[in-house]
């Protein structure tokens, strides 16, 4: 399993952190995502080759929550 954290500048709501973790939710191969609207920080876990970080930063961009 691999797991990555970033900053998302953006987050600022309940809303916000749960679009995050549905968009992130629907990849396959993603196993846990956690996002601290606080900290403005995502935490994702994955498993390869289900999936990669290519993906899950493409998947963060188009729901509107670029990292940093």
């Amino acid at each position: 399993m691999t797991e990555k954290t970033v900053t998302v500048p953006n987050i600022a709501c309940d809303h916000c952190v749960a679009t995050i973790e549905q968009a992130l939710e629907e990849l396959q191969g993603v196993e846990t995502v956690d996002v601290d609207r606080e900290e403005k920080r995502v935490r994702v876990a994955w498993n390869e080759p289900g999936t990669d970080w290519a993906q899950i930063r493409a998947r963060l961009e188009e729901a509107g929550y670029p990292p940093a």
